[in-house]
């Protein structure tokens, strides 16, 4: 027996091997014997557990082709052709790309997620080892015809390369990433503290509610992924159910609208052109305050001018056309037509300082009015004068002819050399302190315009700067 066992030996081929695939001797084959049942034990207790050997992704295979042996994508998957497919949408904010108030159009980066029951594509997950959910690619499935309605965008609309995820009752997810052009009417009536609603409605093109039922999954969008914008600040989104008739059918069309709320952050506007514009309209009415004699009032209104039209211009520039004037434009046509009258009035004043010796005396009316009782109320005053006090109005005096007018009779003087005697001389004299007293007289109604002048100016001065107060908090008070 012993050149048979070396004959063995001596043939690799028909020697039994181990795992490592070196030849065992006579004396090992015990070994040997007790290894192979041992392996027997393994692959049987790898058998029970398949996804040790791949095997989920041969069940997945198979299900797969199991799934999609006989089904097609192109009708709507319900075993009762009578019966409404339910589609539940859900809609997350991401980002707002961008508000175009021009072209009235809103940029919106959106999660969209749609989710819908397939009759044709369940099974067992207890025939499949256990599996209960594949993810396959979106475009293999049927899926709804839902568009966004109010679209602002002339590209077709492309569908995202995502895929679905498939439940073994037949629950499809579809969730997809969107990047949304809807047109939205803007209101700039407030402007920059305008709040703006922006409504994004989704619908089937195709079915109508008795085919496809669209719900949406909550009260509101959800804004939980949300990156914060620098222009707007997001209020909510609250989604609305509705149910509509157009002309063209006479089936009831359901759509979901979510309204996106927004309102403006308006603190760059405030610093940028709400801001210069109230300290220009503060500054106007400096220009009553100036003397008559520096030559600048007049100057200082025209600035103040040229300075809101160069705003007016810029702000013009970043509103879009409308019907309605924004607030801020409002604010600006109302401040400069209180500087324009400003102006006006300053030049009307400006020529009552310099009416001038020649001009007639001030009306009575006036001079007891303005100078007297308006005088004391605005405190003002000549100089040495205390305040709430005025000079009392004086008539000038009427100047006396030289040969007009009663004359005292003459008392005849006995000496030769009296100046009484010499005529010529009087009449001088009386002529010399007639013109004195024109003179002081003229220069009496000078110093009443110049004083009337000067109380205008002070009327003016309260009246157009309480207006410029007020306006300017009226507009500021919409900030806080």
């Amino acid at each position: 027996m012993l050149p048979s066992v070396g004959s063995q030996d001596s043939h690799p081929r028909t020697s039994p091997k181990s795992c490592c695939g070196r030849s065992m001797g006579p004396r090992s084959h015990h070994f040997s014997l007790g290894f192979s049942v041992s392996s027997l034990g393994l692959l049987f207790l790898f058998s029970l557990f398949p996804e040790c050997l791949g095997a989920e992704g041969k069940l997945a295979h198979k299900l797969f082709r199991d799934l999609f042996a006989n089904y097609t994508s192109a009708l709507r998957p319900v075993a009762d052709t009578d019966q409404a497919l339910n589609v539940t949408l859900e809609v997350t904010l991401s980002q707002i790309i961008d508000m175009d108030e021009r072209n009235q159009v809103l940029t919106l980066y959106l999660w969209i997620r749609q989710e819908w029951t397939d009759a044709y594509l369940r099974w067992d997950p207890d025939a499949y080892g256990g599996l209960d959910a594949i993810r396959i690619p979106s475009s293999l499935v049927w899926r709804p015809d839902i568009v966004l309605y109010n679209k602002a965008d002339a590209q077709p609309p492309a569908s995202a390369s995502t895929n679905v995820v498939l439940r073994h009752d037949g629950a499809v997810r579809w969730d997809a990433p969107a990047i949304t052009r809807s047109s939205c009417r803007v209101d700039v009536s407030a402007f920059p503290f305008d709040a703006q609603r922006c409504g994004l409605t989704f619908g089937s093109w195709t079915h109508g509610g008795h085919q496809l039922d669209v719900r949406p999954r909550g009260t509101a969008a959800s804004l939980a992924d949300f990156v914060e914008n620098v222009e707007w600040r997001v209020l909510g989104m609250p989604a609305r159910r509705r149910v509509l008739t157009y002309g063209c059918c006479s089936e009831p069309y359901p759509d979901v609208t979510f309204t996106l709320l927004l309102r403006r952050r308006a603190a760059a506007y405030v610093c940028n052109l709400l801001l210069p514009c109230v300290l220009i309209s503060l500054l106007a009415p400096l220009a009553f305050h100036l003397p008559a004699d520096s030559g600048e009032k007049v100057s200082l209104g025209v600035t103040v001018l040229l300075a809101l039209t160069v705003f007016q211009l810029l702000l013009a520039e970043s509103m879009p056309p409308a019907e309605s004037v924004p607030l801020i434009g409002k604010y600006y046509m109302a401040t400069m037509t209180m500087v324009t009258f400003s102006t006006a009035l300053t030049i009307l004043i400006m020529n009552l300082h310099y009416c001038g010796p020649s001009a007639r005396p001030v009306p009575a009316w006036a001079r007891a009015l303005l100078l007297g009782r308006l005088a004391r109320g605005l405190c003002v005053r000549e100089r040495g004068e205390p305040c709430g006090q005025s000079r009392p109005p004086e008539s000038p005096p009427s100047p006396q002819p030289p040969n007009g007018g009663a004359r005292p009779p003459a008392v005849p003087c006995r000496e030769p050399q009296c100046l009484c005697r010499q005529e010529a001389l009087l009449r001088h004299v009386a002529t010399i302190a007639n013109t004195f007293h024109s003179h002081r007289a003229a220069q009496r109604r000078y110093e009443d315009w110049k004083r009337l002048a000067r109380v205008m100016d002070r009327f003016f001065l309260g009246i157009f700067f309480s207006m410029a107060l007020v306006m300017s908090l009226l507009v500021l008070v919409q900030a806080l």
